[in-house]
């Protein structure tokens, strides 16, 4: 199956986020799809996901409760992912 990344870059609203973070952390540990998820050090986050297409990622992303808040994420990408090398490639 396809892997993809996502990118999240979040809003300056760090009160909101911080107070909807232990919803989005439930739900994204629910998820089988997600391979490794973790914030940037850009103000946002990147989850990598194992699904059989980008539609399937936005939908999951769609009922991610800082998407469903509408106040943390200023904006999200998703890109199809092909891994190669790397010492992580084996357990993919």
């Amino acid at each position: 199956m396809p892997y993809f990344a996502a990118t999240y870059a979040y809003t300056p609203d760090t009160q909101t986020r911080d107070a909807v973070r232990p919803a989005h952390r439930e739900y994204l540990a629910s998820l089988e799809q997600l391979v490794l998820s973790g914030p940037t050090d850009d103000d946002g986050a990147l989850l990598l996901f194992e699904a059989p297409d980008a539609a399937a990622v936005e939908a999951l992303l769609d009922a991610d409760p800082f998407h469903l808040d509408g106040r943390v994420v200023g904006s999200r990408r998703v890109v199809g992912w092909n891994p190669v090398l790397g010492r992580l490639k084996s357990a993919l």
